[in-house]
């Protein structure tokens, strides 16, 4: 494995680069949320069809790769319902809460991954988001629902938006293509490759902007809650896991990059739309941001060491 500050550096630097960015309100007008929609529908799409369509898949140990992220997700889902009355006072709080400790920046993972191990943790990478993605969406939507932040309406819209939701056609159309044989023939390799190379410092960059830095003046209890399991506990759960399962270096390291992961910017969206606590999960997403800039390279240190 490369030097982790080495690797990460960059990552962390396009993100500064995009909080100041947004700090000074350049470009104005509506240029971030149009070139967030951009990377989110067409660009970061096209980088994970090119991967999985393309990529030899039989090396990854999608099992154990399975095993251990999704059990430790469900592990600490069904945690953190149970203490839903102790960690927040109403049922907005806790959903916020709740994506702030499970949901991850599908962004900053897959850049990390390539940057660390290149293709082979590129591949890994978009085998985890295959995996994780419609899973924690899922189980936000189940967590909105049983908080009963939302209505029948917001619901139907809800499972229409998880049903659509592009990284998962993604990933469904990149897997087909793969067993299929077809892969991607012709000119078409080339110009979904070119498309998804822009996803990753754009969406890292954008990312930045997302940033909050006034929402940090809460200090509500759940928000230690949820950084320390995000943070700290749940990589340490998923590292033992991968040890347990005797995962290879490259799929140890992404199994435990995706968990010690900050919580994702689009959560703040998911919290607005369907009746979370948005303030609070500004501060989730600010907050974890900035620390995972320092437990991220700990954490990988400490798996290669």
């Amino acid at each position: 494995m490369t030097d982790v500050a080495g690797a990460l550096g960059p990552l962390f630097l396009l993100i500064l680069l995009g909080a100041l960015l947004g700090r000074l309100k350049q470009p104005g007008g509506d240029f971030w949320p149009q070139l967030e929609r951009l990377i989110y529908y067409l660009l970061f799409p096209a980088m994970l069809v090119a991967t999985l369509a393309t990529a030899n898949v039989s090396q990854v140990p999608i099992g154990r790769l399975a095993a251990v992220l999704l059990g430790a997700l469900l592990i600490f889902s069904v945690v953190l319902w149970r203490l839903r009355h102790r960690l927040a006072p109403d049922g907005a709080t806790f959903t916020s809460l709740f994506q702030g400790a499970i949901r991850f920046n599908t962004y900053v993972g897959v850049a990390g991954a390539a940057a660390l191990h290149g293709a082979p943790g590129a591949t890994v990478a978009a085998v985890a988001v295959a995996l994780m993605v419609p899973v924690i969406n899922v189980l936000c939507v189940l967590c909105f629902i049983a908080a009963g932040t939302l209505g029948s309406s917001s619901l139907g819209k809800s499972l229409a938006a998880l049903v659509r939701n592009p990284l998962i056609l993604a990933c469904l159309a990149g897997i087909a293509l793969n067993l299929s044989g077809v892969g991607l023939p012709g000119w078409s390799q080339a110009t979904v490759e070119l498309l998804g190379r822009a996803a990753l410092p754009l969406g890292l960059v954008a990312v930045g902007v997302a940033l909050r830095p006034q929402a940090l003046i809460r200090h509500d209890r759940g928000i230690w809650v949820a950084n320390l399991v995000k943070l700290v506990v749940l990589p340490a759960m998923v590292l033992t896991l991968a040890w347990v399962a005797g995962l290879d270096p490259v799929s140890r390291d992404v199994a435990l990059l995706f968990a010690a992961l900050p919580t994702a910017t689009s959560a703040y969206i998911l919290a607005r739309q369907l009746g979370g606590d948005s303030e609070l999960m500004a501060a989730l997403i600010t907050g974890q941001t900035l620390l995972a800039m320092l437990t991220l390279p700990l954490w990988l240190r400490l798996a290669g060491g």
